[in-house]
């Protein structure tokens, strides 16, 4: 047998890497499961990796922390009901329709999802102590009013923003969390 002179001759076959162009994104909806799942508390980098079936090393590859991660996932959390809270406010064409659209995104969107319901709490706890989730709960708030300025004021539509959150925080805290006919109640007495 002929030994090559060289080692560094021998050819080693390489591993080939796994393409996954997905993979930041599931790390960040394996996170939105994982604090929907254990809360804030509870996310760690080997809970997301698990979810998300990829090796732990991912996480630091695409994240430089936990609290970035959590960064990513509440925004994504924010836009995507906010981008619900745009389309219904949008569609309507008068005061009415406003008033029904809010209506119906807090008795049926907000409080339709069980999951969006704590991820909403998770993200309202975490911000309360972190100023970069703040920078997330801020911008949703801003963009909720925006939605709610296409047919109030902007001092109504920050109150109605006000008592939306309110509504929110009351119902996912409650043990006798309100109906569907108190919600309007409440936003009706306050709107029309």
């Amino acid at each position: 047998m002929n030994e090559p002179a060289d080692a560094a001759a021998v050819s080693v076959p390489r591993r080939s890497r796994r393409h996954d162009p997905g993979r930041r994104d599931r790390l960040v909806d394996a996170a939105l499961t994982v604090i929907a799942a254990h809360g804030v508390a509870g996310t760690t980098h080997r809970e997301i990796a698990r979810i998300a079936d990829v090796p732990l090393g991912s996480m630091t590859y695409h994240f430089a922390s936990l609290d970035e991660i959590l960064f990513e996932a509440f925004t994504r959390h924010a836009e995507s009901v906010a981008a619900v809270f745009d389309q219904r406010l949008a569609a309507a064409t008068d005061r009415d329709e406003a008033i029904e659209a809010v209506i119906t995104l807090v008795s049926e969107d907000v409080f339709g999802s069980p999951r969006d319901l704590v991820l909403t709490v998770e993200l309202y706890a975490a911000a309360a102590r972190n100023p970069a989730l703040r920078t997330v709960t801020q911008a949703w708030m801003e963009r909720s009013r925006q939605a709610l300025e296409l047919h109030f004021d902007p001092a109504t539509a920050r109150e109605v923003d006000a008592l939306i959150e309110g509504l929110t925080l009351h119902n996912c805290l409650s043990t006798h969390p309100m109906n569907a006919q108190q919600i309007r109640h409440a936003v009706e007495r306050y709107l029309r």
